[in-house]
């Protein structure tokens, strides 16, 4: 049996020996070692004068430390009298006996008039340093507000000589990051609007000497006679901002931050009901943006990210490679930071199909939790995410004469045309800022969240085009790489600076961020179908691993058009190998059971050659053959339980050079006709050929 132990728990005062004395405990302590001291000195015939000698030293060390400290004169003369008096007291009290009526009931008194003098002294001291402080604040208020008064009147006659407007300051707001200022103004009677100075804003620049990359830009007030003009004096532009290192949970509902402004400020963008639209040329910093894009998302606990990007997958595989083992299946305890990627045409069909079952799906299953919100947009959160879709060069897929585009194409404006309720939304990118990119009227309607990196190129960046109405804005303001323009519905177009994201924190995101993803809800995850459900099958992501384990690097491909290498690098035959007589033995097999044709230059009937026109590429047929035959004769080897394409492409890798990609396309061909049997799914799955089989009957 156990044994308890019951610890007593004190519930009395609790003493902090380190504190100092307040007015009545140092009374209270003055007064006891007063009367301490008389009565032994008393009591031991101790000479008086030496207590007032002591009580002299003291009131003069008291006096000297407070001078230094410079407090008031009345608390130096209480603190010198509360020596001198107890001195005093003590040396009268050991001549005339400590422990008399008189002498005890002088001694209270002499405590109490110390402890109230003491009180009164204190308060006087922390009225002293609080006004001190007030009167710091008070001359640095007057200074600043000198500041100010003269910028105020320094950019009214700006305004008034460069714009012709007469303004009335209200308030002029020094920036916390000191890189500039806002002037709140008054606009003149007589219908004068902000534009008149937003459209002079180089000017405005020009004339205040500002350096290259500031801007004197305005905007809007709080009511349609006011105007904010922003002057930033720093140029925080060139210089390279590195992304935030805190990975914090975000939410679609509260905004995601795309940059900063040259405040010093964070965008923050709403895609709940909007659409995004990013333009960059090439150099500009566009697919590093694209990157902060998306580790936004990843943080947010109520998104999943697809990726569409034409371009070998490179936007998204940066999120999914961390998360994938050795054999390229996804990690069980870290998932990848976006939920699809689609780096071919074939997946991106598969994947804007999903997107619209989705959408029309969520329609109907989720009309009575609609209903139950009052609301007639779908609630997302974490159990129902939002689906955003990232394409790159999404507006260059759109303006397309290609067939195949064009399909792509009609894919995506659907979805952005009916899923905007449902909680799917778009951001596209586009490489220019000219009319036949962006002429599409749902991309101009819809994608409200608006960025151009300019980097400095001046062709094929309208800026009018991509920010139509906004006055002020020009190239050269933002000659610099992550540097250039971002207007959303909150926030006016203006000068930004997207954050450097190093490859290091793409991957520190990922682990950091893998358990906020959200899963795709049953409704949703239903509609997709298996399209969306087997996205990370080992075939299907084949690709994703096809890189050179040496560099890290794509591996080499042949080079398309014709390669006679097999004519003219003939090697002598090597010794026939083990593996090289199966599969011999396996052709001869195979031209027994099934009909066969002769090869090209091979004898007929008669003897004579069966020789044909033209140009004779059998020798490439042959290597080709020859490596199938290799490939069929492992699958057979391998006996009832089977291999897989990864172990397949090993075996011939040293002979054939054969890529796993297509061994894949064999075991496919194999599958459909028969050959092979496909046993197990997803990242189990394995090939048997028929004649192990388990339901072959001449298995043995």
């Amino acid at each position: 049996m156990a044994k308890t132990t019951d610890t007593a728990v004190s519930t009395g005062p609790v003493w902090d020996w380190a504190a100092g004395h307040g007015p009545v405990t140092g009374a209270l302590s003055a007064t006891t070692g007063a009367l301490a001291l008389a009565t032994t000195g008393a009591a031991a015939g101790m000479p008086p004068g030496w207590v007032l000698a002591a009580g002299a030293a003291g009131a003069i060390g008291h006096t000297v430390t407070s001078i230094k400290d410079r407090l008031a004169a009345r608390t130096i003369g209480m603190r010198a009298a509360s020596w001198l008096i107890g001195a005093g007291w003590t040396t009268w009290a050991m001549a005339t006996g400590p422990l008399t009526w008189a002498a005890l009931g002088s001694l209270a008194t002499l405590g109490v008039g110390l402890g109230a003098a003491a009180r009164s002294c204190g308060l006087y001291e922390e009225a002293r340093e609080l006004e001190a402080i007030a009167q710091a604040e008070r001359q640095v208020a007057r200074e600043l507000s000198a500041e100010r008064r003269a910028i105020a009147a320094e950019w009214v006659d700006r305004v008034q000589r460069v714009c012709g407007l007469t303004l009335r300051v209200l308030a002029v707001e020094m920036w916390p990051t000191g890189t500039g200022f806002t002037i709140d103004a008054e606009l003149p009677p007589g219908g004068a609007t902000y534009d008149r100075i937003a459209k002079e804003s180089a000017r405005l620049s020009a004339d205040a000497r500002l350096p290259h990359g500031c801007t004197a830009t305005a905007s809007q007030g709080v009511h349609q006679g006011r105007v904010l003009i922003d002057v930033t004096t720093v140029n925080v532009l060139v210089n390279e901002i590195t992304y935030p290192n805190d990975y914090a949970p975000l939410s679609l509902m509260t905004g995601l931050p795309w940059g900063v402004r040259p405040d010093g400020r964070e965008v923050l963008t709403y895609l709940r009901e909007q659409c995004g639209l990013i333009v960059g040329p090439t150099g500009s910093g566009k697919t590093n943006f694209l990157h902060t894009v998306l580790a936004g998302f990843a943080r947010a606990t109520d998104v999943l990210t697809w990726v569409i990007d034409l371009n070998a997958g490179s936007a998204g595989l940066p999120w999914i490679r961390p998360a994938l083992d050795a054999d390229g299946n996804t990690d069980r305890e870290t998932r990848p930071g976006i939920d699809w990627l689609a780096a071919s045409y074939e997946e991106a069909n598969l994947m804007l199909d999903a997107a619209v079952r989705i959408a029309k799906q969520r329609k109907v299953a989720y009309q009575d939790l609609m209903a139950k919100a009052d609301t007639d947009l779908l609630p997302v959160s974490a159990q129902i995410p939002q689906i955003m879709l990232v394409v790159d060069e999404g507006a260059e897929i759109l303006a397309s004469n290609d067939p195949k585009m064009r399909k792509l194409a009609t894919k995506i404006l659907e979805v952005i045309r009916i899923a905007r309720a449902m909680g799917l939304r778009t951001v596209l990118t586009a490489l220019g800022a000219t009319g036949s990119v962006l002429g599409n009227l749902m991309i101009r309607r819809e994608a409200k969240a608006r960025v151009c990196l300019t980097g400095g190129e001046v062709e094929g960046m309208d800026l009018s085009k991509v920010f139509p109405g906004a006055r002020g804005l020009k190239v050269d303001q933002a000659p610099y790489k992550g540097a250039g323009f971002m207007g959303t519905p909150e926030s006016p177009a203006g000068l930004f600076k997207a954050w450097r994201i190093l490859p290091s924190q793409i991957r520190d995101i990922v682990h950091a961020t893998s358990a906020l993803h959200p899963r795709l809800d049953d409704v949703s995850a239903k509609a997709a179908g298996p399209d969306y459900a087997r996205r990370w099958d080992s075939a299907r992501t084949a690709w994703m691993r096809d890189t050179d384990t040496r560099t890290g690097e794509p591996a080499e491909r042949p080079a398309a058009g014709l390669n006679l290498s097999a004519l003219r690098d003939q090697r002598p035959a090597a010794p026939q190998s083990e593996e090289d007589a199966l599969a011999a033995q396996f052709r001869a097999q195979i031209d027994a059971e099934f009909a066969t044709f002769a090869e090209p230059g091979a004898a007929d009937e008669t003897g004579q050659s069966a020789a044909r026109p033209g140009l004779n590429l059998s020798a490439l047929r042959d290597e080709d053959n020859a490596a199938k035959d290799a490939a069929l004769a492992v699958l057979l080897a391998a006996g009832p339980e089977g291999t897989g394409a990864s172990a397949i492409a090993r075996a011939l890798a040293e002979e054939h050079g054969t890529s796993r990609q297509t061994v894949v396309g064999w075991l496919k061909t194999w599958t459909d006709d028969g050959t092979a049997v496909r046993v197990g799914t997803g990242t189990k799955a394995r090939y048997v050929h028929r004649r192990h089989a388990p339901d072959n009957p001449a298995e043995g």
